[in-house]
């Protein structure tokens, strides 16, 4: 199946976990939320269906912080539809922020900010970077997104710690498995359309069940895009652990037709006192050296996302 074959050539590079509820600065703890997508669940369900990933009242912290990698921008818009008409199968992603130093506590007011590339395998601001195997251009998916702000995005946690996004469901680029980046702040606030100030408590990857990405990359437009795409085996920041890593618990909207879309979620249990770089440090794997084949050098764009295409 063109698009989705496993790749031998790359070594996997585990990253080193976090375990026995060892604390990492910014570090973090993840488990599948339950009752995904549950809007009216009150404060105490949400704490409490986050507390499954703890022992005795205190979340355990599994998993530290690992690279941003090659392709983050500042400046994302706050907006819940991140896809600005970009083509794909349709995630509704719901992540619930708790506060693992205190009992799994949702934490109301939490940035979360997200980016990833496109079916493709192409990332806003960086439209010409070879996604690797045969791809057409980017500027050929026929979308009127803005080549400096699709399919990156903030939302800000309600008094659950919930916040939700309406995406696509990613592509992915030589060498790296099917992936969104993710950063979580706390501290600042809402400005000019953006999020300024505060600071970050965690830099992560989420990540998708190989059999649903392989079953995604057959159906247009991601058909489009062939080559040798790695597993979650080979990933060299993948480690294996489950939601405890970044998989996210996915369901889909219409059992036989994965056209339809996705249903993700994950419950973050960060430490809000935290703060991290996203250079990677923690055991969290390398930064990927396969940013695709003309990986972005020098200063990132200029121009920054206008609040006028907030939503």
């Amino acid at each position: 199946m063109t698009g989705n074959h496993r790749n031998t050539s790359i070594t996997r590079r585990r990253a080193l976990a976090v375990t026995g509820g060892t604390v990492a600065a910014g570090g973090i703890a993840i488990a599948g939320y339950q009752s995904a997508f549950a809007d009216t669940a009150t404060t105490a369900e949400a704490s409490a269906s986050a507390s499954a990933a703890s022992t005795g009242g205190t979340c355990m912290q599994l998993m530290s912080s690992v690279t941003e990698g090659p392709y983050y921008l500042d400046g994302a818009l706050v907006r819940k539809d991140i896809t600005e008409g970009k083509s794909g199968v349709p995630l509704t992603l719901r992540l619930t922020v708790v506060d693992a130093t205190d009992g799994c506590t949702p934490v109301p007011g939490a940035a979360v900010e997200i980016w990833h590339c496109d079916a493709w395998g192409y990332y806003s601001g960086y439209t010409t970077a070879n996604p690797g195997g045969s791809a057409p251009a980017e500027s050929e998916d026929g979308s009127t997104a803005n080549d400096s702000t699709y399919l990156r995005g903030y939302q800000v946690a309600n008094a659950n710690g919930v916040v939700k996004f309406e995406t696509i469901f990613p592509g992915w680029y030589t060498p790296r498995t099917c992936h969104i980046h993710l950063k979580v702040h706390t501290g600042g606030q809402k400005e000019d359309g953006t999020y300024e100030g505060g600071k970050v408590n965690y830099t992560g990857q989420l990540f998708f069940a190989d059999d649903i990405a392989e079953e995604i990359f057959t159906l247009e437009p991601y058909a489009k895009h062939s080559g040798t795409y790695t597993t979650l085996d080979d990933d060299m920041v993948y480690d294996g652990g489950g939601a405890s890593s970044g998989l996210l618990t996915l369901k889909a909207v219409h059992k036989n037709a994965p056209s339809k879309g996705y249903k993700g979620s994950l419950t973050l249990g960060v430490d809000p006192d935290a703060e991290n770089t996203g250079a990677g440090s923690g055991g969290g794997g390398t930064p990927p050296s396969g940013a695709p084949g003309d990986a972005p050098t020098g200063a990132p764009p200029s121009g920054s996302a206008s609040p006028s295409t907030s939503s």
